[in-house]
């Protein structure tokens, strides 16, 4: 996949659990870890915001272009 997801670089960076995060943002832990695991295939605008608001950053410090090797 060429986009990369470095959602647990930045909760590192904050040290913030997976578990508060989830709570925070209003999501499951399971949906959270599909996220941080980039097994997800979309990611709802509201649920960005809300991740890039509790960890103070911005969404280009999560999301990364990777080019694709195929």
């Amino acid at each position: 996949m060429a986009i990369v997801v470095n959602l647990d670089v930045m909760m590192a960076k904050r040290k913030i659990s997976a578990g508060d995060l989830a709570e925070k943002v209003g999501i499951t832990p399971a949906n959270l870890s599909i996220l941080k695991n980039q097994k997800a295939k979309a990611v709802r605008f509201s649920t960005l915001n809300d991740i890039c608001r509790i960890l103070d950053c911005q969404p280009g410090d999560i999301l990364e272009y990777v080019e694709d090797n195929d």
